[in-house]
């Protein structure tokens, strides 16, 4: 057996021989403690206008193999030697593809981007990138300098570098494609955003996601240091938006125009050149470069991307290594524990370490290292419902069919078209002053932990179920399984007596009163599990919402015609899901979803970020069933 102690030296003093130690790359070599099996090294790598990044590289002394590099760029902060360790240990299990992604063996790199912790530079949330060199610093070419920098300076790599990370860590990822590095080998993108103001993060379809627009730039705006939480002194932070007013309460009265990210919502309402210039897919021409696309049905942050990502590269020409993994995951949950979300289980399956065993492991083990066989399967897909893998050569499947699901006046859902229904119409008041919560209230601040903003888009929708201001439309116990499989549709026809309004529809699995029987014996017991039982439970399969003033025109509003009904397409994204056999189907319409949604004053202005109280009015909501208005859903079904 070699001498422990002799190795660590030997490979210190390689790092001596073949590192630089200028001042203005190298910071120090921490040695290794018998308890861990990783070590550390810390640098500060130059890019290309001087700025240094710094940067943390952890591989295991005991592998003397030349090793891939597999890199993550973040605003979050790097890991530590301890954290890394304690998670391959077993001591911690919110990184869980770093134990997975371990046993193949990698030279792990993380890097803080500019302006975040350790690193130079102004931090800007940004996916902005000119290939001329003339629109400043990106994430694109400071991925290509680090990965320069990487494969000439880290000692025993095998020259083939890989990138991977989930959400603001899977852009940084993405955006290497735009100018990809010689080195770079591989990447997986996973719940990258591509367009902030369409359908990621901060808005959906120009609707300003709110809480998380505004409590987002306080975490990542206000201290460079750290992530930041805001301090709210109201313990239901329903009431503290209420009580917020009007978007521009939020500069006047607490941010005082200093968070750059914030400025730039309100100061852009419209899908103008700013919004454009940040959704980056459309710069991308081509792609060769490896990608693994994952995304979460559940995801409460950034489900749209990977599928428009996957799908641009598809529509770019034969690609045969571009591939789509998809869960039932809420924001980077297959990371974690996947036996269940929230009260959901899916059977015998930890569906997050499958993902990472037998998909995202093989991947990078063939693509890096060599080893292993080409991934075979195009897109991988855990269907609910049935609780099992589906793979496909394409999407949607070519067994599935465009179905029409109607909405009937008497509440009813149905496969049959309204003919002679009992009215036109069915409507509601939708008041600003008392919006529809988007999650049972209290509602914590986003990120403050605990499962409140994880599985709020996955939680039993019976907490809004019989609101005055919200419409349920419910199908007859299914006679047999309905698969759906493809991009879901809703084609609502609706009116408002206002001249502005928004209209969010929610497809619904409604589960079996006796879907779980209990066996507690005890009283205590008996409550309990009645608390914790999927009978009745209203599980959402697919939200969304759209703005009228952008039903004609995204980067011209324009205000709706009072009581005029109109067609409002509301797509509902991709899925994958059974609705089982004695399940109903039911569809919610509202139009308040607050506070993840702004409210609409349902009075049109310029701009709802400089409404004044006045403008806030109530609304006659109408959605209507009639053979001529036909409102329904497009389910995308298999056989």
């Amino acid at each position: 057996m070699f001498d422990r102690e002799k190795i660590k030296f030997y490979w210190l003093i390689i790092i001596a021989l073949f590192v630089p130690v200028a001042s203005d790359a190298y910071i120090s070599p921490s040695l290794a403690s018998e308890s861990v099996s990783y070590t550390a090294q810390e640098f500060m790598i130059p890019m290309h206008d001087g700025v240094r990044l710094q940067t943390i590289v952890i591989r295991s002394f005991r592998d003397p193999r030349a090793l891939p590099i597999l890199l993550t760029r973040t605003p979050y902060g790097i890991p530590t030697e301890k954290s890394f360790n304690a998670v391959l240990n077993g001591e911690r299990r919110d990184r869980n593809s770093w134990r997975e992604l371990a046993a193949d063996g990698y030279i792990f790199v993380w890097q803080n981007i500019r302006g975040r912790f350790g690193s130079e530079g102004i931090f800007d949330i940004t996916s902005r990138y000119d290939p001329t060199g003339h629109g400043g610093p990106n994430e694109t070419d400071d991925a290509y300098d680090t990965i320069d920098w990487l494969v000439k300076n880290v000692p025993n790599n095998n020259g083939q570098v890989g990138m991977y990370g989930v959400s603001y860590e899977g852009l940084t990822a993405a955006l290497s494609l735009l100018h990809p590095h010689p080195a770079l080998k591989a990447i997986s993108e996973q719940a990258a955003s591509v367009d902030q103001w369409m359908n990621d993060d901060t808005h959906r379809y120009g609707a300003l996601r709110e809480s998380y627009a505004f409590e987002y730039s306080i975490l990542e705006e206000t201290d460079r240091n750290k992530n930041s939480i805001f301090d709210f002194d109201e313990y239901d932070t329903y009431e503290w938006y209420i009580k917020l007013g009007a978007l521009s309460n939020a500069n006047a009265k607490y941010l005082h125009s200093t968070l750059s990210f914030w400025n730039d919502i309100v100061t852009h309402p419209d899908y103008d050149d700013f919004w454009k210039r940040q959704a980056w897919l459309g710069q991308l021409s081509h792609s060769k470069i490896p990608n693994l696309n994952v995304a979460g049905f559940w995801d409460q942050e950034d489900p749209w991307g990977p599928w428009k990502l996957f799908r641009h590269v598809e529509e770019l020409g034969s690609n045969d290594t571009d591939f789509m993994v998809a869960g039932p995951w809420y924001h980077g949950q297959w990371q974690g524990d996947g036996t269940h979300i929230g009260l959901l289980p899916f059977g015998e399956h930890d569906t997050s370490a499958e993902f990472r065993r037998e998909i995202e492991a093989p991947f990078f083990r063939y693509y890096l290292h060599g080893e292993g066989e080409k991934p075979v399967n195009k897109i991988s897909i855990f269907e609910t419902g049935s609780n099992s893998w589906r793979h496909y050569s394409e999407w949607p499947p070519k067994s599935s069919v465009p179905t029409n699901l109607y909405l009937h006046s008497d509440g009813s859902l149905s496969f049959a078209p309204p003919h002679g229904d009992v009215s036109e119409f069915r409507e509601y008041v939708s008041d600003p002053s008392n919006p529809v919560p988007y999650r049972q209230r209290p509602i914590s601040p986003t990120f403050i932990g605990g499962e409140g903003w994880p599985t709020w888009e996955m939680a039993d929708q019976r907490f809004v179920d019989h609101r005055p201001d919200v419409l349920s439309f419910v199908s007859e116990p299914l006679e047999h399984d309905l698969t759906v499989a493809g991009q879901i549709t809703t084609e609502l026809y609706a009116s408002s007596s206002g001249t502005d309004s928004d209209f969010v529809v929610k497809l619904i699995d409604i589960f079996p009163q006796s879907n779980q029987k209990s066996t507690a014996s005890s009283g205590q017991d008996k409550r309990q599990t009645y608390a914790d039982s999927m009978n009745g439970y209203e599980l959402p399969i697919a939200m969304e919402i759209r703005r009228g003033r952008y039903l004609n025109s995204f980067e011209h509003a324009a205000p709706i015609i009072a009581n005029k009904p109109e067609l409002w397409e509301i797509p509902l994204r991709d899925h994958d899901h059974v609705f089982l056999k004695g399940h109903r189907i039911m569809l919610q319409v509202q139009s308040t979803w607050f506070p993840v949604i702004d409210r609409n004053p349902q009075r049109f202005v310029q701009s709802i970020y400089q409404a004044k109280p006045e403008d806030y009015i109530s609304a006659i909501q109408r959605i209507y069933s009639s053979p001529e208005r036909p409102s329904h859903v497009i389910l995308p079904i298999t056989p």
